[in-house]
């Protein structure tokens, strides 16, 4: 698992490592948890997953702040990563929570690809 610097290198790191499903697996069934409507279909590429998680926290932000703050709770996005976000841009703001949101995912999904078999 190695650190990538933006939402491209780390979905093309994901799809190398053949985790691309399963990623995809671990968002739906956190954003369920979180009763958060996202459904991300396995059939998307990376570009068109990055595209339609973004839209989904920009609509939750805007328009149902609360379930977006339960849903990074859920996923368990660090507070610390998220206070580092020093951004007046909307825009740019959602796209690095959005990275983020991947980032944390894809190490649950590395986590239990790698230990799971021990």
């Amino acid at each position: 698992m190695l650190p990538a610097k933006n939402t491209e290198e780390l979905l093309n790191s994901i799809a190398n490592e053949n985790l691309y499903a399963r990623l995809i697996e671990q968002l739906n069934k956190d954003f369920q948890m979180a009763n958060v409507t996202g459904n991300f279909e396995t059939t998307n590429s990376p570009a068109q997953l990055k595209m339609r998680l973004f839209e989904v926290l920009l609509n939750l932000i805007n328009n149902q702040y609360d379930d977006y703050l339960n849903l990074l709770y859920r996923i368990d996005v660090p507070e610390s990563e998220l206070a580092k976000l020093k951004n007046d841009n909307l825009t740019t703001s959602m796209e690095d929570i959005a990275y983020l949101v991947l980032k944390r995912e894809y190490q649950k999904v590395w986590f239990k690809h790698n230990f799971d078999k021990i």
